[in-house]
């Protein structure tokens, strides 16, 4: 038998300690409302809604390597006649961020953490409108990238002074939001 060796570090690696590490370790729905006001007499409405979608992130630093996401989601939908329905979501995820640069976290915790969540978020607000006797609302892709972008340009632009990371990058717990107008499908 030949004598084995601990593999450690592989492809010239240093020390795997020192190695950025990223861990989803919870996801859940920190808040929920989901009302119909107007139901059954809505059901009889002719008008096509007119539907409000605005959301927003939250970040906060739960432990020196843990971080929550919170990604808040606003539906309404309207018609002249009234409301048909509102949804309101605060969709969270808990990330251990280890070894990770100081100016990659802000993009990590504004972009790629809520894309990780949306998928839920889209299908929990799906679920709610559906539960509420109307079509499932099937959210758009939303564009986390952009929408950071959007609020880098308009801190670097809108106070003439550098954000709190010096002008480069929002702070982590930034708050991004956007509303988007759609109709329902279905």
């Amino acid at each position: 038998m030949a004598d084995e060796e601990a593999i450690t570090g592989g492809n010239g690696a240093g020390d795997p300690g020192d190695e950025p590490q990223v861990v989803a370790i919870a996801q859940y729905i920190k808040d929920l409302s989901v009302e119909s006001p107007n139901t059954p007499q809505a059901f009889q409405w002719q008008a096509q809604p007119q539907l409000d979608v605005q959301f927003n992130i939250a970040v906060g630093k739960i432990a020196d390597d843990v971080h929550e996401v919170v990604v808040k989601f606003e539906v309404a939908a309207r018609s002249d006649e009234g409301i048909q329905f509102l949804i309101d979501l605060s969709y969270a995820g808990l990330y251990g961020l280890r070894n990770i640069p100081e100016e990659a976290l802000p993009p990590f915790l504004l972009i790629e953490a809520p894309r990780l969540l949306f998928p839920f978020v889209r299908q929990i607000i799906a679920d709610a409108s559906q539960n509420t006797g109307f079509p499932p609302l099937l959210l758009d892709p939303v564009d986390f990238g952009a929408a950071y972008v959007a609020q880098l340009e308009a801190q670097q632009g809108g106070a003439g002074s550098p954000g709190p990371n010096g002008g480069s990058a929002p702070a982590a717990d930034a708050e991004p939001a956007e509303t988007a107008d759609e109709t329902p499908q279905g």
